[in-house]
């Protein structure tokens, strides 16, 4: 389904008015939408010009709620098994009662396996849809204050020194940065930054460094370059190895890769200072939530991190934000052609959108 195609149908979902005296019957609509980057995005992962999601547009009594999954290959996930997933439970979701959504999602999880981003996806269209039927933003539902909203980063992916210098300016409005490293050119990568901005800045490895004595070494160097915190700078199995660093380095060390669900965040308390939270690792909304409550119930730190994605599934983590301590959720602003509009910036700052659900309008 191309772009145009996925706008028409849940246009066409939406525009449907209510049947007088009777529940309209429920409406699932799916594809995959490829979202083009402004720049070539490059980790230690993986380098594209382009990222393809999964969306879900679920419409019931005139109500359209629509979901976004951006699926992380490193899982073995992509938008086409997201899609495959969700549409195996076709029936089942058409005639579930959508407010019974925390009985309907652990159907969901029972049933499929794995594909966690087309689960966030169908959980952030349920939520879309009950907070429009109760016409409260999301983030009241969850008793938050939107002026709680976070600072986000901006985050500049591994390039050329010419390339970094180029994203670093163009990211002037962003008072916090958060750098992409883990390859041989980290330090050409951090003196560029630094040649152009004395701003704080978050370090992100992605699973880089795989010698605990050479992450201890780049840690302290990121810490005198003025680095806030680095994230996963070890392999995700590497849980011990990590505990070692953390003993011999004096900034947070945050978990992403090595923390995918609310299980896993009781045995990286000791490895790791917090957590990074992704809608897409985690499944969706409320599942995030509760990886973000488990967390700080440990007194660890925590943080709203995305992929790749349009401003479907960043607004809908960004109605999470006022509970966090850091937030990463830049992946709508790497991309050219946003179907959506929903959380904004100002002044780096989140500005939630004041709508009921997510607050999405189409562009």
């Amino acid at each position: 389904m191309t772009r145009r195609d996925w706008m028409k149908a849940s246009a066409a979902a939406t525009a449907v008015p209510a049947l007088s005296g009777a529940e309209r019957p429920a409406a699932l609509q799916t594809g995959i939408v490829r979202l083009k980057l402004r720049h070539t995005w490059t980790t230690v992962m993986s380098s594209s010009d382009f990222r393809d999601t999964f969306h879900l547009a679920y419409s019931r009594d005139g109500v359209t709620g629509h979901g976004e999954g951006a699926p992380i290959p490193r899982y073995k996930e992509t938008a086409a098994t997201a899609k495959a997933a969700i549409e195996s439970l076709r029936g089942m979701l058409l005639s579930a009662d959508p407010w019974q959504f925390t009985k309907l999602l652990g159907e969901v999880f029972r049933r499929i396996p794995g594909e966690f981003a087309g689960k966030a996806a169908l959980d952030m269209a349920l939520m879309d849809w009950v907070g429009q039927k109760l016409g409260t933003p999301l983030y009241r539902y969850f008793g938050l204050d939107p002026k709680d909203a976070p600072l986000t980063t901006f985050s500049i992916g591994i390039d050329t020194p010419e390339m970094t210098r180029k994203k670093v300016e163009e990211a002037a409005q962003f008072p916090v940065l958060k750098i992409k490293v883990g390859l041989a050119n980290d330090e050409a990568t951090m003196d560029t930054v630094r040649q152009i901005t004395r701003k704080p800045l978050r370090v992100d490895a992605n699973e880089g460094w795989t010698n605990k004595e050479e992450a201890v070494r780049k840690i302290n160097w990121l810490e005198k370059m003025g680095v806030e915190f680095v994230e996963q700078p070890m392999p995700a199995a590497m849980i011990e190895e990590t505990r070692w660093v953390r003993s011999r380095v004096h900034i947070p060390i945050i978990a992403d890769e090595a923390c995918m669900h609310a299980g896993d965040i009781p045995k990286l308390r000791d490895a790791f200072d917090g957590v990074n939270v992704k809608l897409d690792k985690a499944g969706g909304v409320l599942e995030a939530h509760r990886m973000i409550q488990i967390a700080k119930a440990l007194g660890m730190k925590t943080m709203l991190g995305c992929m790749v994605s349009s401003s479907v599934s960043v607004t809908a983590a960004a109605h999470l934000s006022p509970l966090v301590d850091y937030a990463d959720l830049d992946g709508n602003l790497l991309i050219s052609n946003d179907p959506y509009a929903g959380v904004t910036v100002k002044d780096g700052r989140l500005v939630l959108p004041a709508g009921p659900g997510l607050g999405l309008r189409k562009i």
